[in-house]
């Protein structure tokens, strides 16, 4: 499909393309944004410059509930609504270029890989939670405030309250028991840190499951903007369209607290049978507490107020077998338990050590 037959299929009509000196300052911009804002990440300002100068920029008409800036692969070129004022185009520009500097070709020219998303295969995986942690980052860079805001009945905390709102709270739930540094170095390198770590801290299952929430919330998003855009047609049905948009929405609420519990149990359980020291107990109190200020919720919401109730009567036990001394490791992986003191067991395991101590002694003589 060729580069116009992909636009005209978004919708997008080019206007204009921008000058050299405009795109020249765009590049200048978002260099000493990125290097600024991740100087672990070891960005050179030059560097980063070349290579977004070298990008087309083109104004454009663009469908109402599409992005205010696209980038397109096959020809390295961003598409900036019309309508937008020339001095915020840099808030929508490093998303985009964001985008480009992710990208993992082959020799002719295939996208193999995009941050977070894997594009080698017959089916793409992480559309979504590539497109989240990239408006993470963004988010970041400019230095966004974190705000409360309700999107689809969810009232929850979001660092990007205008552009993927939902999935940067998610990412951010992720990003809490990674750190920053492994879900950037993934999106900027698109190397597999972040996912891995994560497996490691949950499952695998865990992780996949996420990511394919991820693409369900994204996809419904998506949905609702064309129905959104089919109501200003009048030949097209407003009480099915109203529907349809309905359920969308139901999607996306129940997707977003699905992979919120997911997230929740899966981290905090693993590290639950960690425990083994007072140490370990107050840091796994003081990490679900201040998970709280992460979390979506709704009047019907009680999964985490629940969870962590019973967490912390669990802690409670543990802690007086930690101070009792009724903890030990039973395996490679440091999967703490607690055992009671049975007196049978130990007079039996008295006898088999002075008898192994016996053998012992009767081979020395």
């Amino acid at each position: 499909m060729s580069i116009k037959s992909d636009l005209r299929k978004e919708g997008i009509q080019v206007i204009d393309k921008l000058d050299t000196l405009k795109v020249n300052s765009i590049a200048k911009s978002m260099a000493d944004c990125l290097t600024t804002a991740f100087p672990e990440h070891n960005f050179k300002t030059d560097e980063l410059f070349k290579r977004l100068a070298r990008l087309n920029m083109y104004t454009a008409s663009v469908p109402n509930g599409l992005s205010e800036a696209n980038y397109f692969y096959k020809n390295t070129s961003i598409y900036y609504n019309e309508k937008i004022d020339f001095n915020d185009i840099y808030k929508y520009a490093l998303h985009e270029s964001i985008h480009y500097l992710q990208e993992r070709k082959n020799a002719s020219g295939k996208l193999l890989r995009l941050g977070l998303c894997d594009m080698s295969g017959m089916k793409i995986y992480g559309l979504g939670i590539n497109e989240a942690a990239v408006q993470y980052a963004t988010a970041k860079a400019l230095n966004f405030e974190k705000d409360s805001v309700k999107y689809y009945g969810i009232t929850f905390n979001t660092i990007s309250p205008n552009l993927y709102p939902i999935e940067c709270n998610l990412i951010a739930q992720m990003a809490y028991i990674t750190g920053n540094f492994c879900l950037f170095d993934s999106t900027f390198n698109s190397n597999n840190n972040f996912r891995n770590k994560f497996i490691a801290l949950t499952s695998k299952e865990t992780y996949e499951i996420i990511e394919n929430n991820f693409d369900k919330i994204l996809y419904a998003e998506e949905d609702i903007i064309k129905l959104n855009n089919k109501l200003t047609l009048e030949e097209h049905n407003e009480y099915s369209i109203k529907q349809k948009i309905s359920k969308q929405k139901s999607i996306i609420k129940d997707t977003y607290f699905n992979t919120q519990n997911l997230i929740i149990k899966a981290y905090f359980d693993k590290l639950f049978k960690r425990i083994s020291t007072n140490e370990d107990l107050e840091n796994f109190r003081r990490k679900l507490y201040d998970y709280k200020n992460l979390v979506g919720t709704t009047d019907e919401y009680f999964f985490f107020n629940n969870y962590y109730i019973e967490m912390m009567e669990k802690l409670q036990e543990k802690q007086n077998a930690i101070e009792e001394g009724r903890i030990y490791v039973s395996n490679e992986n440091t999967e703490i338990s607690v055992f009671k003191e049975n007196k049978f067991i130990m007079f039996l395991q008295a006898i088999k050590r002075f008898l192994s101590k016996s053998e012992v002694d009767y081979e020395h003589n």
